[in-house]
């Protein structure tokens, strides 16, 4: 197996400015709540995922796109901090930095909403501008809060290229068959499934059926992340679930980029799917345990001493 300092990744995804409070509960409609701690984090499921491969051990570029603003100034300072290449990170003058606002409630879920803006400036030229980089990477990792024929392009040039291709499947919303099929592996949630379906999913006997109908429609693997249920693998040959670890949830954010991240690295470096998935597991629990996005993204160290940690008790 290639150690993980040898994989490169390319992520072709969004940046957003994360705005987090918490709150007993959501408001109802015309009503003023007060919530508290006030606090703002970099995010964007794409750049979550490139700091989470950085953290991973592995060399990242991103592609995105972010205001010609403070914030997206900011954005950029905490990726390049990381060790990212912002190359082909898009200035647009036409849009501010995209953002998201997020409720954290005492049960441990959360409510997000997000204004894409700046996000949904990139492009396919934009894409095809990085070709040369997908063209040298392990793998291209895409989300859906990026137009969708920017991620038909970056898959689309990885696949020509022989590269491994995965798409985190959020957040929820339709994308095009033809799209999924150009993914090795499709990622989703309980409520991104439902979305790509059509179909209600709730619990692992529905997400199994949901996620077998993608693979009926062409779709060669899915990979489904099931929060405090874990995670579960569903292929043509058959189907495995994946326990959880047992954590006290802070925030959980960031998890599923975690995740995608970490099951991304290790499965390009030549791990086995399953024990990918497993090494995913613990990296989503780790960030579910810290406040905040990028914050909460767990290194390889911290990683593999959380698996050790658990093993041995």
């Amino acid at each position: 197996m290639g150690r993980a300092q040898e994989v490169y990744v390319v992520v072709v995804g969004s940046s957003n400015f994360d705005i987090v409070v918490r709150a007993e509960r959501l408001p109802k409609e015309g009503e003023s709540l007060l919530v508290k701690n006030l606090q703002f984090f970099p995010g964007g499921k794409g750049a979550n995922q490139a700091v989470a491969v950085a953290r991973m051990e592995a060399k990242v570029s991103f592609v995105g796109a972010v205001g010609q603003d403070m914030i997206g100034d900011f954005l950029i300072r905490g990726l390049e901090s990381s060790g990212i290449d912002t190359t082909w990170v898009k200035r647009s003058s036409e849009r501010a930095t995209g953002c998201a606002f997020i409720m954290l409630f005492p049960n441990g879920n959360n409510c997000i909403t997000v204004d894409p803006a700046a996000n949904l400036a990139l492009t396919p030229a934009d894409v095809e501008r990085a070709r040369e980089v997908i063209e040298h990477a392990d793998a291209v990792v895409s989300v859906l809060e990026v137009p969708i024929d920017v991620v038909e392009t970056a898959f689309s040039l990885a696949r020509k290229a022989g590269k491994l291709t995965v798409l985190d499947a959020g957040p929820p919303r339709h994308c095009p068959m033809e799209v999924l099929r150009l993914a090795d592996v499709v990622s989703p949630n309980e409520t991104e499934l439902a979305h790509l379906t059509g179909e209600e999913v709730s619990g692992r006997v529905s997400a199994r059926e949901a996620a077998e109908k993608l693979l009926a429609r062409g779709v060669r693997t899915v990979v489904l992340k099931l929060g405090s249920d874990g995670s579960m693998l569903v292929t043509p040959k058959g189907t495995m679930h994946f326990p959880p670890y047992k954590i006290e949830v802070v925030d959980p954010t960031a998890a599923g980029d975690a995740f995608t991240a970490a099951f991304t690295v290790e499965y390009a470096r030549g791990a086995m799917i399953e024990d990918a998935i497993r090494f995913a597991n613990a990296a989503g629990a780790l960030a579910a345990t810290k406040l905040g996005a990028q914050p909460s993204l767990p290194t390889r160290q911290e990683v593999e001493a959380f698996v050790a940690q658990r093993i041995g008790g």
